[in-house]
């Protein structure tokens, strides 16, 4: 056999053209196993990705060259395409053909079993088990339909559409204008990548998972080699030979261990293997054309899904997140099922960079980072403004809401972490160190504070609710490559709030939190959507008390239905192990979605601290409810840029009038002016430079000024102000009591 496979490899693999072995194998049956193989910079609600600052290696964006003339000569082929296919692509084919043969054995006798599929209009359509697949019951439907799906839900799993359905059914088709479409068809879309990477330039490909906006395939290139700009091109050429091919996307279950011989040429694929498959069970390959991989999926039918596709960026990662680890290279990439959606794709990304935070931040001065504090955020006066009015706005609202601001430590003794249970499974994320031999560690969170501020004295019922509200500064030692401006940082703060109640109280509280958000979120111009998230698997608590939580949680989200008309979605089994809990997701002026504020009921905490309070001579366990409007004021900062663009409404605004006047004689004017609007609370500034008027003026706008005041000699005769705006709209002439007023009537409506 040996032999056998020696010369079949030599003499037939090497020796035909790589174009002709590629038509071959794409021509071929393909699959693609996987089990669980996305590591933590994989996964997770957040998809964050673990980017790391590799300073010889990095190349972000696409826009710096990677390498420089000492390592001239290791970066990749550029002509990788005309070299023969790595080996290890012809032997796993071969076991892979090997495998497809027994499995396809086994389904030649099946009995035909008639099965019934039961669609989301309530119309069922007959089946057969084994053999009907989500693909044919959408040509029943209509042959669009068939072009365009890309994943279906059975019994409200995830499902290929190419692979038959075994019973009888609830079945549901996804596009790619869905979450669960556009989720499925990148994550195709990269296997699609790490096919063409394995081609040219013959690497080990790592993980590849779709994220919020495209995906990424990580990759070990041997022998110190890495991945550039330049590689872009060719990469894209091969991308768009694989799509052309029409290459299908095939799933196989194998046993762990053929899939352990399958992938034995690859070290990263086998650990993920022992790891993440249980020793005498089974994970899934899927094949599309000389890609076979392990994974999960689901994947889209077959490659000619995809019509629009781009390498957006490359960079450096370690395996697993981890420095120790091998340095691997990270393509990433956006594909779309139409050409146009990459162009308009291509014009937002446009836009978001112009309204990027950290680009925003420099220019006008907002904010920075330095290496000696990594994580760590500088706001400089005029962000500074910026985030204490968030604070200021926040304080406000809890007053009128009956939440108290409390002050809680920023250190505590490691016991207080192991009694709320984040020392077992979050000490990895904390800063801790010694003091007078206890250990001790930095909040990364404020709840367990509150706890002890509950049971520091017995309370009785009629102190419930109690609101407590705290801004304390917290820290979490995240990785320094998932660091990015002040979306992920290490010290941050929050509008924080936790609510001490009994479970009759729940639906009254939940209802307030829902109309706190409301009412925030309308000011700053965001929509939101809402999701109910209830038990899961795993729970700590009675099902009695979980069911009447849930139920009271849907209640108010049923009421606030009815009163604004904004559905809401049930997200079963998906709520935390210590109670259920509403999801909420803004979006910002760009239709981008983001996680800020959280609701959530937590049986646990009471439990683990010993919570009491008293009710009728009893003893009873208050329940905690967690909440957040803004979330992490930093993040929250970053989206409002964005969101903003810096254009920034008068009532948040670190720069807010700006007094020119037309001539230096009118300088004092312009000074008194600026003085008695900074007297009435305002940020105001007098340019009394040597500049010309025109140049003054267009200082201001670019700086964003929300009101130019031009003063010259009426103006100072009469009190009054010229007005205009950054947008370059003139108001015109006015008294500067009557502007003043104006400014505090804007301010008190928040605009």
């Amino acid at each position: 056999f040996f032999f056998f496979f020696f010369f079949l490899s030599k003499n037939i693999l090497f020796s035909t053209t790589k174009q002709k072995l590629e038509s071959k194998m794409s021509s071929e049956e393909q699959t693609n196993p996987t089990p669980s193989t996305q590591n933590k910079n994989e996964g997770g609600e957040q998809q964050q990705e673990q980017e790391k600052k590799i300073a010889s290696k990095k190349s972000e964006g696409g826009a710096k060259k990677q390498g420089n003339n000492a390592n001239k000569g290791k970066s990749a082929d550029a002509n990788a395409g005309d070299k023969p296919l790595p080996e290890f692509i012809a032997h796993r084919a071969a076991l892979w053909d090997k495998l497809k043969v027994e499995y396809d054995e086994k389904l030649k006798n099946l009995e035909d079993i008639p099965i019934k599929i039961t669609l989301p209009d309530g119309k069922v359509v007959d089946g057969v088990k084994s053999k009907t697949t989500p693909m044919a019951v959408a040509l029943g439907i209509a042959k669009g339909l068939a072009d365009n799906i890309v994943v279906a839900k059975v019994n409200g799993v995830l499902h290929d559409v190419s692979v038959p359905i075994e019973s009888d059914c609830t079945l549901e088709l996804f596009k790619f204008d869905s979450p669960e479409g556009e989720k499925v068809f990148w994550h195709s879309s990269s296997h699609v990548l790490g096919q063409a990477l394995e081609r040219l330039y013959g690497v080990h490909l790592c993980t590849g998972p779709a994220l919020d906006d495209g995906f990424y395939y990580d990759s070990y290139l041997a022998d110190g080699k890495s991945l550039s700009q330049d590689d872009f091109a060719t990469i894209t050429a091969t991308v768009n030979k694989i799509i052309n091919e029409k290459q299908s996307f095939e799933r196989l279950t194998v046993t762990k261990e053929d899939a352990l011989e399958m992938f034995k040429y690859n070290p990263f694929k086998s650990k993920i293997l022992r790891e993440k498959v249980a020793d005498g069970t089974t994970c899934t390959v899927y094949r599309s054309g000389t890609l076979c991989d392990p994974c999960r999926g689901p994947h889209v039918p077959n490659s000619s899904r995809i019509k629009g596709f781009m390498v957006t960026k490359n960079s450096s990662a370690y395996w697993q997140g981890k420095a120790e680890n091998e340095v691997l290279q990270r393509i990433y990439g956006i594909s779309f099922p139409k050409a146009d959606q990459l162009k308009e794709w291509k014009k937002f990304k446009e836009e978001a960079e112009k309204r990027d935070h950290r680009v925003l931040g420099k220019t006008q001065e907002l904010f920075f980072f330095h290496q000696l504090a990594p994580g760590s955020c500088f706001f400089l006066p005029h962000g500074a403004r910026i985030y204490n009015k968030l604070m200021e706005f926040i304080r406000t609202e809890y007053r009128a809401r009956g939440f108290t601001e409390v002050i809680t430590p920023n250190t505590y003794n490691t016991k207080l972490w192991e009694t709320s249970g984040h020392w077992q499974n979050y000490q990895e994320n904390m800063f801790s160190f010694k003091c007078e031999d206890a250990l001790f560690a930095l909040k990364p969170m404020n709840c367990p504070g509150h706890c002890l501020m509950f049971a520091h004295r017995p309370r009785s019922y009629r102190e419930l609710p109690i609101r407590m509200a705290d801004f304390g500064v917290l820290h979490r030692n995240e990785l320094s490559g998932a660091l990015s401006g002040l979306t992920r940082v290490r010290r941050f703060q929050q509008d924080d709030a936790h609510i001490f109640c009994t479970a009759a109280q729940i639906k009254d509280e939940m209802k307030g939190a829902l109309g706190f958000l409301e009412h925030v979120y309308g000011i700053f111009g965001f929509e939101f959507s809402l999701e109910l998230s209830t038990r899961p698997e795993k729970f700590l608590g009675e099902v009695q008390v979980w069911d009447r939580a849930e139920k009271a949680l849907a209640e108010v989200l049923d009421d606030m239905k009815e009163r604004t008309g904004k559905n809401w979605k049930l997200n079963p089994g998906d709520g935390a192990f210590y109670g259920p809990k509403i999801d909420i997701q803004i979006s910002d002026a760009m239709k981008r979605k983001f996680q800020c504020a959280t609701i959530q009921l937590d049986f646990q905490l009471p439990e683990r601290f010993d919570l009491l309070y008293t009710e009728e001579e009893q003893l009873k366990r208050p329940v905690i409810i967690h909440r957040a409007i803004l979330g992490s004021v930093e993040r929250f900062l970053a989206i409002l840029i964005e969101h903003t663009g810096g254009k920034w409404p008068f009532w948040i605004s670190p720069r807010q009038v700006v007094v020119v006047p037309v001539h230096e004689n009118y300088n004092q004017y312009a000074e008194q002016v600026r003085q008695r609007i900074h007297d009435a609370g305002f940020f105001a500034d007098a340019d009394v430079s040597d500049k010309l008027l025109k140049k003054k003026v267009a200082l201001a706008q670019e700086a964003q000024y929300n009101y130019i005041l031009v003063v010259g000699e009426q103006e100072s005769k009469e009190e009054s102000v010229n007005i205009r705006t950054r947008d370059n709209q003139v108001h015109g002439m006015k008294k500067l009591d009557e502007f003043i007023a104006e400014i505090k009537q804007q301010t008190q409506e928040h605009k």
